[in-house]
Order: C-alpha cells, then sequence, then structure tokens
C-alpha cells in the first residue's frame, strides 16, 4: 500500500482533491477530549505528581536507614544517642509521609512550591537528626548534598538556590550548637569510625542519587515528550487549518466559472448543428456529467467547511453505510476488484458523515493505486470499538513511512505536495476519537486499520452494546 495515502488520488473519476480538502474540516463530534484518546501522556502537573511520589519514597527510605543507624550505633557500638528526641523525628517524618500519600491522593495540582517545601522539611528534619547526633562532625552531614542535587534537577533557579541556602545555614549552625557524643573508653581510634562513617554516608549519597535522579529524569523526559508532542499535533491543526481554508476558498473561487460551463454546455445542448452528431452529443454528455461531478466536489468541500453543515449527515446503520460506499466507490471508479467483508454482527445504527465517507474513499483510492488487481475493505466490531480494514497486494510501506505513519508529506511519490493523503485520514479518525494504524503483510501487501469508538458514530453519542 506505498504509493498511497501520501497524495490525493490520481484515478480518473476520482473527486480526491475535494475529498481530502472537505476531510480538513470534519467537526469533532466526540468532544475535546477525543482527539486526545490517541495520546494520554503525562502533563506537568502529572509530572510533578510522580516526582513528589519519589519524593515520598525517599523520606521511608530514610526513616528506614535513620532506624537502622540509630539501632546499629547505640545497641552495637555502644555510643549514646538522646533516643527519645531522635525518635519524635522519625515519628514526625512517618506522620508527614502519611499525611503526604493521602495529600497526593486527592490533590489536583501539585506544583513547583509543594516539591520545594517537600525538600525543605527534609532538611530541616536532617538538621535536627544531626544536631541530636555530634552536630557537624556527624559524617552523614554529606547527605545535605542529596538534598540539594535533587533540588538542582527538580525546582528552579530561584528555589533551588532557596534550598542551597538552608542547607549552609543548617550546617553553619550545626558548627556552633549540637549535641555532643560522648564515645565509650573501649574506642581507641575515633578517627577510624569517623571516617567508616564517611564512606557509609558517601555510598548512601551515590546509590540514592542514582536511584532517585535517574527515575526522576525518566520523569522529565516523559513531560518532554508530551510538550513535543503537543507541539506537533498543534503544528499539525495549524496545518489542516491552512489548508481547508485554501480548499474552501478555492471552492467560492470555482463557483462562477463552473456555473458559466453550465450555461454553455445547456446551449450547445440545444443547438441542432451539435446534437446532431452522434459523437459529438455523445462527448457532451460526457461533459455535462464531468462538470456535475465537478460541482459535487465544490459543494462537499463547502459542506465539510461547516457552510452548510448539516447536509452531509444522516441516520442509517453500520451495514448500509458501508454497502453504499461500496457501491458508490465501485461505480464512480468502474472497478470491480474491491472485495467488501462484512464481520460486524448485530447492525447498529449510527449517523452517516460525509467526511468519514470521504476519508474511507482516500485509503480505498491509494490501495487502489498500488494493486489494481484485489483491494479488500473488512469492517468488524471489537467490543465498542469499530474496526476497518483495507488491505491490497502492492508493494508495502517503507519502513520510514511507518515510523513516522501520519506525518505530512511522508510519501515515495516523488511528486511535490504528496504525501497528505494518510496525513488527511489520521486527522479524520482522531477527530473522531479513533486510530489509524498500517502495517506490512509478510510477503506483500499491506493493511491500514481504521478505529472507531462506536459511541461517536452512534446517535446522541451512545448505543445499545
Amino acid at each position: 500500500m506505498l504509493k498511497r495515502l501520501q497524495g490525493p488520488s490520481e484515478a480518473a473519476g476520482t473527486s480526491a482533491l475535494g475529498e481530502d480538502a472537505a476531510a480538513l474540516a470534519l467537526p469533532n463530534r466526540a468532544g475535546p477530549e477525543a482527539v486526545g484518546t490517541a495520546v494520554s501522556p503525562p502533563t506537568g502537573d502529572t509530572t510533578n505528581r510522580k516526582n513528589m511520589v519519589l519524593l515520598i519514597q525517599l523520606r521511608w527510605t530514610a526513616v528506614i536507614g535513620q532506624v537502622a543507624t540509630i539501632t546499629f550505633v547505640d545497641f552495637w557500638l555502644g555510643i549514646a544517642l538522646p533516643l527519645a528526641a531522635m525518635g519524635a523525628v522519625i515519628g514526625a517524618l512517618v506522620t508527614l509521609n502519611i499525611a503526604s500519600m493521602i495529600w497526593v491522593r486527592y490533590r489536583t495540582e501539585i506544583g513547583s512550591r509543594e516539591l520545594l517545601f517537600a525538600l525543605m522539611f527534609d532538611v530541616v528534619a536532617l538538621t535536627l537528626q544531626l544536631y541530636l547526633s555530634g552536630g557537624a562532625a556527624n559524617p552523614f552531614t554529606s547527605l545535605y548534598l542529596l538534598q540539594v542535587t535533587l533540588g538542582a534537577v527538580l525546582l528552579d533557579a530561584r528555589s533551588s538556590w532557596s534550598l542551597v541556602v538552608l542547607s549552609c545555614v543548617s550546617f553553619g549552625w550545626l558548627t556552633i550548637s549540637y549535641h555532643p557524643l560522648e564515645l565509650p573508653h573501649h574506642m581507641d581510634d575515633p578517627f577510624s569510625l569517623h571516617v567508616a562513617g564517611m564512606f557509609v554516608g558517601f555510598m548512601l549519597d551515590a546509590v540514592l542519587l542514582v536511584i532517585f535522579v535517574t527515575r526522576i529524569n525518566r520523569n522529565l523526559r516523559e513531560r518532554d515528550a508530551h510538550l513535543a508532542a503537543l507541539r506537533q499535533h498543534a503544528a499539525e491543526q495549524d496545518h489542516i487549518v491552512r489548508m481547508g481554508l485554501l480548499a474552501s476558498g478555492a471552492a467560492h473561487e470555482l463557483g462562477t466559472p463552473l456555473a458559466s460551463l453550465s450555461v454553455i454546455l445547456s446551449d450547445w445542448r440545444r443547438m441542432p448543428a451539435l446534437t446532431a452528431e452522434l459523437e459529438i452529443a455523445d462527448d457532451l454528455a460526457e461533459m455535462e456529467a464531468s462538470l456535475q461531478r465537478c460541482k459535487t466536489i465544490v459543494t462537499g468541500i463547502l459542506v465539510s467547511a461547516g457552510q452548510a453543515r448539516g447536509e452531509g449527515s444522516a441516520p442509517t446503520t453500520i451495514t448500509a453505510f458501508l454497502t453504499a460506499l461500496v457501491e458508490e466507490w465501485r461505480e464512480a471508479r468502474s472497478v470491480n476488484c474491491l472485495q467488501f467483508r462484512n464481520a460486524v454482527g448485530t447492525d447498529l445504527t449510527i449517523v452517516s458523515d460525509v467526511t468519514l465517507k470521504q476519508a474511507i474513499f482516500n485509503v480505498l483510492d491509494n490501495a487502489l493505486e498500488v494493486s489494481r488487481d484485489w483491494v479488500e475493505l473488512a469492517v468488524e466490531r471489537d467490543g465498542d470499538t469499530l474496526v476497518l480494514s483495507v488491505s491490497d497486494r502492492g508493494p508495502g510501506f517503507p519502513p520510514e513511512i511507518l515510523a513516522q505513519l501520519g506525518r505530512p508529506y511522508q510519501s515515495s511519490k516523488g511528486r511535490p505536495g504528496s504525501g497528505l493523503g494518510l496525513f488527511l485520514v489520521v486527522n479524520v479518525i482522531r477527530k473522531l476519537g479513533g486510530v489509524v494504524t498500517a502495517q506490512n503483510h509478510r510477503k506483500r501487501g499491506a493493511t491500514i486499520r481504521l478505529a472507531l469508538p462506536l459511541a461517536t458514530l452512534a446517535i446522541g453519542g451512545h448505543f445499545d452494546g
């Protein structure tokens, strides 16, 4: 199916230009949320929520680490610690974490300010524990760098510097005010104990930084990827709007010359000198049919542009809609190669929309362009989704087209302006809340799959399942 879905069809008698242009102005019957169903990536608020959850996990790690360290130092090394006061700080951390978990669950928005307050509280809690266990001489003062690093990754410059100032002030305060530790008499080399503590603190810093900064960066990359997708979507929508305006303007401009040609042909049909010749009479009939076809294309563009919207929709059923579509396509293209397979089961009432029909025509036209002897349209129901599959026996899609499915001007035809067919189809289906996928067959050919929520096609936006 390549060399298809990449531009307007050039088959004789087709109206791909009009159909593609008409597809540009499809109304979003599924509502604004339906457009985003193809991609539901994290927003900035979702990213902050994930990062707050990581800080809560880090705080649980700190609680477990503090309990283990206090137990080891007091009961194993025999260094007396103010257990009641240090236990109160741990209790405060546990209470904060439980409250934070409940708060995150019900909070609608989480911003950088909340992340800053969480990190500041962790700095204060670390400062209190260090104050109760030797002050600045405690080898675990290196854990301040963990909070500062997390702040530099998560926060803006102003908030990060606020955290740096708090950490420096806290460290400075610990040099002049702290609860001294009394080492047992059997410890002959306190410096070795200090070095061992520094090593443990360094190891904790390194491990926690790698674990949590890596996860935070993953959240930030997901957010950036989402923003890039939104920018791409906005650019595509702008492209569609500009093309729709161009098509609508062209339709208005073509109205006058088409009307003039219609009058001239009507006059010629009444001239005996012309109608007497059978061959000329046949040519005039063909010209009138082609002129009427052009008028239909122009009317379709204006209808889809919203200037006569009610004319394009009507209640019908899935089977009736697709059967009429297949017959119209066969008749307009004068081909019998299209195989229609209806496996939808129980018929459902839907709204017939001209732009949806034109999008399917576009897929069929481009399949026919590369597979003149056989094209298949299969329809089936997958739960609450209607699935339309168009298959052919053409050369298939090149890998670069499959990798950028739906991007404009992705084509192997090498013609200026080609590469819009699939772009338009993808946007039409996306407006209806559906998705478009493509795959190559193992030996030859390819399949385009259009998946549409039945709710967006049903009258009133709901159907009887």
